[in-house]
């Protein structure tokens, strides 16, 4: 049983964040600390100085009121919002913060997938902690 999850959330279809919930559920010891992340990709600078800071302080906030809805169907869960590339957001939070397990929901993987690798297989092979992965 794991004391201190880490459920990453993609806000896009394909991915089953309900399943990462329900295994969450049955591996989470009494009283374990659950936490949704959602990683916000940055954006290249080139197009950064053309979005009004406003616009990305109002999606950061739409991000943790869906992250909060979520958290609402798990007794004791937190969220998170951090920022920078997906797949070492999610491991360098997970160090960070001490988890020790990350449930982690992936797509079906395509060609691109194999040569560029996905955000489930970087968590993967570079998690210091156990990892699950839902498809």
């Amino acid at each position: 049983m794991y004391t201190n999850i880490l459920i990453p959330v993609a806000f896009e279809d394909g991915r089953d964040i309900e399943g990462a919930v329900a295994v969450a559920r049955k591996l989470a010891a009494t009283g374990a600390h659950v936490t949704f992340l959602h990683v916000m990709e940055q954006m290249p600078i080139h197009v950064a100085e053309f979005v009004p800071v406003e616009m990305m302080a109002q999606s950061r906030e739409k991000i943790g009121a869906r992250l909060m809805e979520l958290a609402g169907t798990f007794d004791g869960a937190r969220t998170a919002v951090t920022e920078g590339p997906t797949g070492r957001g999610i491991t360098n939070w997970a160090e960070e913060n001490g988890a020790d397990c990350i449930i982690i929901a992936s797509h079906r993987p395509v060609m691109s997938d194999l040569l560029l690798g996905s955000t489930a297989a970087w968590v993967v092979r570079h998690a210091h902690c156990a990892v699950h992965v839902i498809r």
